[in-house]
């Protein structure tokens, strides 16, 4: 982009500069009597007498070209010559870039040529000096070779900025595809880790049902113990009636059997209380 700006800035520097000169070139070739010395008045008034004699083969000659008018000058023999163009810049410019035969030799050209133009066109001719020509169209070549540097560099530009176009969107598909890959690689392991994560709560679960039914069955196993341990001490007190001797021992035992049963019965309630606890705090994590 900076290499654009300067030559952008460097071309329109060039342009401005070529057009004052072609202007400033213009109002001298234009400028009137009272700006022209003696002796340029003198040599203009009798390029133009001498040609006023051949008027007539001046205009056939603008006529048959089609043009607006002509350069017309008079060769070494005294023969009237026209170099057609729109203006006498433009008929200069065809006769440089016209074919050598076809063109009267540079060094045959005079000093002094009147532009004159078609009949039917309502102006006076213009008289211009072949150097002032010469300097227009130097300016004019340089201008067109400087705009066609101008084209070829902007048109390297914008190859280079095709290409780094290219290069960057090349760039911004390989991050987005690389993105992509690793957000989509980070989802399946997000995946596998909830999935193990679910097998593990799935497998503790399992393990807790199977305590709460070990103690279950412990709890049942003590309530059966205790029903016995009930029996029992009916079956001594029966006894105690058949012998005193051992009623007192017997009765002391079965109190004491009786307070062991209860504290037993109290901490299985408490332990099956805190089991069906913990299997509600499970089922609820599932």
């Amino acid at each position: 982009m900076l290499r654009l700006c300067v030559a952008l800035q460097a071309a329109g520097g060039l342009r401005l500069w070529m057009a004052l000169a072609v202007a400033a070139a213009a109002l001298g070739s234009c400028a009137g009597p009272t700006l022209l010395s003696k002796e340029q008045a003198r040599a203009i008034e009798t390029h133009e007498r001498a040609l006023a004699p051949h008027a007539e083969a001046i205009q056939r000659s603008i006529r048959e070209s089609g043009e607006l008018g002509g350069l017309a000058f008079l060769d070494a023999d005294r023969r009237p010559v026209v170099l057609p163009g729109k203006s006498a810049s433009d008929a200069w410019r065809r006769y440089v870039t016209s074919p050598g035969g076809e063109k009267p030799a540079r060094g045959t050209l005079p000093p002094m040529m009147t532009f004159v133009y078609r009949a039917d066109v309502p102006k006076a001719p213009e008289t211009v000096s072949v150097a002032s020509l010469e300097e227009q169209q130097a300016l004019l070549t340089t201008q067109a070779a400087a705009d066609a540097e101008l084209r070829t560099e902007l048109a390297r530009i914008g190859e280079r900025l095709d290409a780094v176009r290219r290069e960057t969107a090349e760039s911004v598909r390989a991050a987005e595809q690389k993105s992509e890959a690793s957000v989509a690689e980070a989802r399946a392991e997000l995946q596998a880790e909830l999935q193990r994560s679910v097998t593990s709560l799935g497998a503790l679960a399992d393990e807790l049902a199977a305590a709460r039914r070990f103690m279950l069955q412990t709890a049942q196993l003590g309530w059966l113990n205790h029903e016995l341990t009930v029996e029992n001490t009916s079956g001594i007190r029966r006894a105690a009636a058949t012998s005193q001797e051992l009623s007192s021992h017997a009765a002391k035992l079965a109190d004491s059997i009786r307070q062991l049963s209860d504290n037993l019965a109290n901490e299985l309630k408490e332990l099956a209380t805190r089991l069906e606890s913990i299997e509600t705090g499970v089922n609820r994590i599932k």
